[in-house]
């Protein structure tokens, strides 16, 4: 059973020029523990699509299901416990600039309500896997972007979710920076067992980490498939157009 079910959802967006439609009927089955792409172009749904999976956003039509449960049917204090098990990291990292590293992991178990002490335990924990242990008292303007993601990253964890998404994650850091991060991502992937949901406009990102990919072109999926069968023979233009850009980036 898919551990993540995208089931016809659509939402549409009332802006003061009328109303935009950014995600239209899309359909997608997510299996547990694997690394699985969104990609497309910019403008083409993709951040929209994956606050739809945590609910930050309501579809305006269609079904989000987590283990066979649609949080459409949540009551609020049941969907905020579910968005504990699913972590998000962002393109601009999103950390509390004023607090220290380790301030920043321990900031969601805080939230939780969980002691000093158990949530300095456990973001310690989180800092080695990361490889940020001697950075525990270091602030976020005194890190690279790389050092920085990982900090998101280990916050991200810090509740033990059960799936994390990442919008854009790598898109603001060099080649050889997205890379460690990529590979920490595996990591993780393999070590805990978590479900990653990558959202990317870089097929590079895609071939390296996902082993599923979906495509979206204007809110629409168009193609879908595994990594394989979407590089060496894709479907539509706009995978092909896609796949072309690869040497680029």
């Amino acid at each position: 059973m898919p551990e993540i079910v995208i089931e016809n959802v659509s939402k549409t967006f009332e802006t003061k020029d009328g109303q935009v439609q950014a995600l239209k009927n899309v359909s997608l089955e997510i299996e547990s523990g694997d690394i699985y792409g969104i990609i497309g172009m910019s403008g083409a749904g993709k951040s929209t699509l994956v606050r739809c999976i945590n609910y930050l956003e309501v579809p305006t039509e269609g079904r989000v299901l987590i283990n066979d449960k649609a949080l459409g049917d949540f009551s609020e204090k049941e969907l905020r416990e579910q968005r504990q098990e699913i972590g998000m990291i962002f393109q601009n990292f999103n950390l509390l600039m004023q607090k220290n590293v380790l301030e920043n992991v321990c900031f969601p178990l805080y939230i939780q309500r969980k002691s000093k002490a158990e949530a300095k335990e456990r973001a310690m924990e989180l800092l080695e896997i990361v490889g940020l242990e001697g950075r525990s008292k270091t602030y976020p303007a005194q890190l690279s972007g790389g050092q920085k993601q990982r900090v998101a990253i280990a916050r991200a964890l810090a509740s033990k979710p059960k799936i994390l998404l990442c919008d854009e994650a790598t898109s603001a850091l060099d080649p050889q920076t997205t890379s460690s991060i990529l590979e920490l991502l595996k990591t993780i992937n393999e070590k805990f067992h978590i479900t990653i949901v990558i959202i990317t406009h870089q097929m590079s990102v895609v071939k390296e980490i996902c082993s599923h990919v979906a495509i979206l072109k204007e809110g629409e999926v168009v193609e879908t498939g595994t990594i394989d069968e979407i590089f060496e023979n894709p479907q539509t233009e706009e995978a092909k157009r896609l796949l072309q850009g690869i040497g680029g980036e």
